[in-house]
């Protein structure tokens, strides 16, 4: 890719946006993009030059104001009051990887050229992002359509030269950038801050966090499920391929693949076993953990599809020579696989608890809570308490969002997704799963080092022994919170 990325017409998928981030790539616009910005632009303010034309939000209020004509000597202030107006966000701060993605979330949705902007209004989002001006932006204030209203105000208020930014990592006015002449702001013209308001952008932005973060998570349940299997001595047969073949999904077959391939040379796991079934949550991993692959499998669908869709209004159809005010800003389409994805990442979290709870049950040879020695010391008791507390929330976190609906602007704007809820609660639940993970592998590698001369897998054995440069095993009782921490801090990089 280089040094720099072009954004260009063609589909984005998540992988190229996250080489974006990764790479530190600096970005530019790409000429046919360009040229498709410019004939919008040029077609809106032909439209507008006709006697008589009243077009939603160029020369009208906004929401239930829509009705109010505006004089054409007020149309620019028209559009920095809306951006001043409309940032009434508050809560915790949005992460700022999060306000990146926000960023170039925008920057992609009005490089379509339907949104009617002047190509300098992307080229100055453009200098923000490469310029390492990332806006200050918070977690509530968004219903999921008309926009997402209050978080891309402040997302916004940079180009006016005002509001809250993080410059090379540290929080700033963004006023001080100006004075400094980092920056020059920008006088915004009919429609611009209306297109800057109206979008996905920040449920888009933690959505595709949320869908790139799932699939490490996935990756990284499977792995320490597989370290498991060897710590509580299961039998290897439930991953059997025809087993998962005869019924019939491919998530189920892929989880069972993977597992059966990780533990092919486990000397633990090939040891005969004295049981004759597992408890469900070691033998029934290739269905649960392959019905949550199945859901990301889905919802990368949705997020990547959001990622290349125009979600301004009204949107500007310059091929078939209209302007079209419509609902595209309406965020149901992620509301719904948000909670999906919500509740498919917290079951892994579910079963992983419960494998804690066996493995620390005192069953199988092993000692009562991986103790080196039970009662006078407590070994992993109360990890299993936290990774139950965790699940609770988790649960509680999955009550849907997107079923929810409160009326807005006078009745104008009567349903609305709650796909900002949806994308925040969700992140929440992301971040509980390195937690759950995190305790899961620190009783799994206790438990599997308690088997030894018998090995672990090849696989299985380099994590142990990766993890084992952070967390040393439990040899007397100690505070276990930094151990927790320690191992967050490991999985969101192995």
């Amino acid at each position: 890719m280089g040094d720099h990325f072009t954004f260009d017409l063609s589909t984005f998928t998540l992988p190229v946006l996250r080489d974006v981030i990764n790479r530190q790539q600096q970005i530019e616009l790409g000429e046919e993009a360009k040229k498709q910005v410019k004939t919008g632009h040029s077609f809106l303010h032909e439209r507008m030059s006709q006697e008589g034309q009243v077009i939603y939000g160029v020369n009208t209020g906004f929401g239930s104001l829509r009705n109010t004509v505006i004089h054409s000597e007020k149309l620019s202030d028209l559009q920095h009051n809306l951006i001043r107006s409309h940032a009434c966000g508050t809560g915790d701060k949005v992460p700022m990887l999060i306000c990146k993605l926000i960023l170039l979330s925008k920057i992609r949705n009005l490089s379509f050229g339907y949104s009617g902007v002047r190509p300098l209004l992307i080229e100055k989002l453009i200098e923000l992002y490469n310029k390492d001006i990332i806006p200050v932006i918070y977690q509530l204030g968004s219903l999921g359509a008309s926009g997402d209203l209050a978080p891309l105000a402040h997302l916004s208020l940079p180009l006016l030269g005002e509001g809250q930014v993080y410059h090379d990592g540290v929080q700033k006015d963004m006023a001080s950038l100006v004075d400094d002449g980092i920056f020059s702001p920008i006088v915004l013209e009919a429609k611009e801050g209306l297109s800057l308001l109206n979008g996905t952008q920040f449920s888009l932005a933690y959505s595709i966090y949320n869908s790139l973060h799932a699939e490490r998570i996935f990756r990284l349940a499977n792995l320490i499920a597989s370290l498991s299997l060897e710590a509580y001595a299961c039998r290897i047969d439930p991953f059997h391929p025809t087993l998962s073949a005869i019924r019939n999904h491919s998530g189920q077959q892929h989880v069972a693949q993977t597992i059966k391939k990780l533990l092919s040379d486990s000397q633990i796991i090939n040891q005969p076993s004295t049981d004759v079934q597992d408890p469900y949550s070691f033998r029934c991993i290739p269905q649960v953990h392959g019905a949550t692959r199945s859901a990301l499998d889905h919802i990368k669908n949705i997020v990547e599809g959001e990622l290349n869709a125009v979600t301004d209004n009204p949107n500007i159809l310059f091929e078939e020579k209209t302007i079209i005010s419509g609902g595209n800003f309406h965020a149901q389409v992620l509301a719904l696989p948000l909670d999906y994805l919500c509740i498919a990442i917290a079951e892994l979290g579910s079963i992983s608890e419960r494998r804690v709870f066996k493995l620390v049950n005192g069953d199988r040879d092993l000692p009562a809570y991986l103790s080196p020695d039970p009662g006078l010391e407590s070994g992993f008791m109360i990890a299993q308490y936290t990774a139950a507390s965790i699940v609770s929330q988790n649960k509680q976190l999955c009550t849907p969002a997107s079923v929810d609906s409160i009326t807005s602007s006078k009745g104008q704007e009567d349903h609305v997704s709650m796909a900002a809820n949806a994308a925040t609660k969700c992140y929440k639940v992301i971040e509980n799963l390195y937690r759950l993970l995190s305790i899961e592998l620190m009783c799994a590698a206790q438990g599997v080092e308690l088997r030894s001369p018998l090995r672990p897998s090849s696989e299985t054995g380099i994590l142990l022994n990766k993890y084992r440069e952070v967390v040393p095993s439990l040899k007397k009782d100690r505070v276990l919170s930094i151990d927790i921490q320690n191992g967050v801090n490991f999985l969101k990089n192995y």
